[in-house]
């Protein structure tokens, strides 16, 4: 029987500053929807390191929802749930209410429509006050915050013209027409931001 776990290395870095940038923006309580959840190992971290929280991991993929069970299977986490088919984009979403919604490094690899999905979205799920948070590279002011983002949102738009780092200011727009408003950025290594917005 093979093994469905993915691994990302970049999970693996980045995993514990989003957790610390985070805690002081989650509820003492509730469902934390994590959309776009990838391999599955962030929600394997969130799932051991809030276990006052239902951790509810979703993706689009059915190879990433194998491999989120997988983790979560070998875990065996009370508070990890099993993963759902979610398509930010989609009208309709499989969870009706979450105390609060977490986006991991899928702003810049998907389609804008992915984006303005997920804000409104969110913005459907959320109690009001209740935060979401997305996590990943942007620009600031129109500009790149590091070469190396230059250069990474150079080779995302080489794979797919729909892909690219976003300009924050646009995101915080496109929120706030959602219902949702600006709360903290905060800065985290690799030139990456964590970005809360509260409904």
């Amino acid at each position: 029987m093979t093994d469905a776990r993915r691994s990302a290395p970049a999970a693996a870095r980045n995993r514990e500053p989003i957790l610390q940038a985070l805690r002081e923006h989650l509820p003492a309580a509730g469902l934390l929807l994590e959309v776009a959840s990838g391999t599955g190992e962030h929600a394997l971290h969130l799932a051991r390191a809030l276990p006052w929280l239902e951790i509810q991991p979703t993706d689009p993929d059915p190879d990433a929802r194998a491999s989120i069970d997988a983790w979560a299977a070998e875990a065996r986490l009370p508070n990890l749930r099993p993963a759902l088919e979610l398509d930010a984009a989609a009208e309709r979403w499989p969870v009706s209410r979450a105390a609060a919604v977490l986006c991991v490094n899928m702003v810049h690899i998907s389609p804008w429509a992915a984006t303005l999905g997920l804000l409104r979205g969110a913005a459907r799920v959320l109690p009001p006050r209740g935060p979401l948070a997305l996590y990943g590279p942007f620009r600031r002011g129109g500009a790149h915050t590091a070469p190396s983002n230059a250069a990474f949102d150079a080779d995302l738009r080489a794979r797919n013209p729909d892909w690219g780092v976003r300009d924050l200011e646009t995101v915080q727009a496109e929120a706030e027409a959602a219902g949702l408003q600006p709360r903290a950025v905060a800065e985290l290594p690799a030139n990456n931001l964590l970005v809360v917005f509260r409904r």
